[in-house]
């Protein structure tokens, strides 16, 4: 029998554990019914496309302005999926397979499978019917419900139609006609909103069951009513219960801040250094598909150590890569340490391309809301692809941060828009190699010029 402080640390450890299942939920359930920004709503098994690049007005979080997204959300009750891709041309895109767990299990796209057009069938957990003719290959989901987050590509407006194009020709169709849900499974409405994260947890847990060694774990939540089934133990909750239950939930979330905040500057080596963890989701430690990498080095050691790390990847970039897909580093200090802000001009000296095989690229955000920057030149963010980039003739690269543009043409083509107040610029490196992976690329600093530009 767990005393009342033991059961207010098991709530803890089951917000921390199911904080992914019922955040990625949650989502699904928004984007069916709301859709998300650009994306408009759309049923299960049917692709939404985002029409245009991301823009100040987009309103989300470190939103990208690289790739033009396209999302489905898949449901398997009633049989598998097919999924047909066109050929791309040598394109970079990818199709991100992701479970209600918000385990990365597969991925398709020029990393993974090439840019060769080709369909893929898509099966729930447990299938074992035939495969039809000239099918690519077999993606197992782990659970019924997956979402496939697709990136294409695209290197501005005027590249737009192309993107376009190829959007149109993603398609998702049944193997059978057996019948899908249009719709999750619904927590008891008379639970206190309090309770409800639990509720949500409880429901959901039961539909949508883990891994057997997860399974092994979340037993543990027996004396918090989370693995009882039918009539909702929390609407005539006990005071005991409910006083566990708020405050283990108080407590484990705020476990998952704290563990989401960036590193000490002082742990990355020098004033002003990028924060990158190309090992956020490694947390998958039991399904590998088609395009994932199954070894140690991506893969959490320890499976509790584990949980905290996927309710920190929920909690900061739900349905974001693997590293070795994108990584993604940000700052916000030059190279003495100082925060960055629109009241001063800054240099990124590039003495070498950061190490990628597909591209690269800096986009700039504000601070506290991490927003695109609104400006006249309507440039939020700059990369190898941007168009007339000038380099050194040793072959370095320069770029210019600052709120006004400079009055120098070649500094003006390296430029990228800053806001008045504070900005964090975020780097991104798509299917980095290997220095970019294992520390040995180090990102140079951000250099602070007093004098303004050019």
């Amino acid at each position: 029998m767990e005393t009342p402080e033991e059961l207010v640390d098991l709530a803890a450890d089951a917000y921390v554990y199911g904080y992914p299942l019922v955040f990625d939920l949650s989502m699904v359930d928004a984007f069916l019914h709301k859709g998300f920004g650009a994306l408009p709503p759309a049923p299960f098994n049917r692709f939404a496309h985002s029409g245009e690049l991301a823009a100040p007005d987009s309103r989300f979080v470190s939103v990208n302005n690289d790739t033009v997204y396209s999302v489905a959300q898949l449901d398997l009750s009633g049989g598998p999926i097919t999924l047909h891709v066109p050929d791309t041309d040598g394109a970079y895109y990818v199709l991100q397979f992701v479970d209600v767990w918000s385990n990365n299990f597969a991925y398709v796209g020029r990393r993974a499978t090439g840019t060769g057009k080709g369909d893929w069938l898509v099966v729930p957990p447990g299938w074992s019917g035939g495969v039809p003719d000239g099918v690519s290959g077999v993606i197992d989901a782990p659970t019924s419900v997956v979402t496939v987050v697709g990136r294409n590509a695209c290197a501005g407006p005027e590249d737009l139609p192309r993107v376009q194009a190829l959007q149109r020709q993603f398609s998702l169709s049944h193997l059978d006609s057996a019948p899908h849900r249009t719709g999750l499974p619904r927590p008891d409405a008379g639970v206190p909103e309090a309770l409800r994260f639990f509720e949500q947890l409880r429901v959901w847990m039961a539909d949508f069951p883990p891994s057997a060694e997860d399974q092994a774990y979340q037993d543990r939540f027996q004396p918090l009513g989370l693995l009882e089934e039918g009539p909702s133990p929390y609407v005539p909750a006990g005071p005991d219960l409910v006083r566990a239950l708020t405050e283990g939930l108080a407590r484990g979330k705020a476990r998952v801040e704290a563990a989401a905040r960036p590193a000490p500057e002082a742990d990355r080596g020098s004033p002003g250094a990028w924060d990158a963890n190309p090992h956020l989701f490694d947390y998958n430690l039991d399904h590998f598909g088609v395009g994932t990498i199954d070894s140690p080095e991506w893969k959490i050691a320890d499976r509790e150590t584990s949980y905290l790390v996927r309710a920190v990847a929920a909690r900061t970039g739900l349905w974001g890569n693997h590293g070795y897909e994108a990584v993604y580093a940000n700052t916000f200090r030059d190279s003495e340490g100082r925060t960055l802000n629109g009241a001063h001009s800054y240099v990124l000296r590039f003495e070498e391309p950061p190490p990628v095989d597909a591209f690269w690229s800096v986009t700039m955000y504000d601070v506290p809301d991490y927003y695109l920057v609104e400006n006249p030149a309507g440039r939020y963010s700059i990369g190898d692809r941007t168009p007339g980039l000038v380099y050194a003739a040793d072959g370095s690269l320069t770029l210019y941060l600052s709120k006004d543009g400079p009055q120098d043409p070649e500094q003006a083509a390296n430029w990228l828009p800053a806001p008045d107040g504070d900005f964090r610029p975020i780097l991104r490196l798509y299917t980095p190699r290997q220095a970019a992976l294992d520390g040995s690329y180090v990102i140079p600093v951000i250099e602070r010029v007093e004098e303004g530009l050019g």
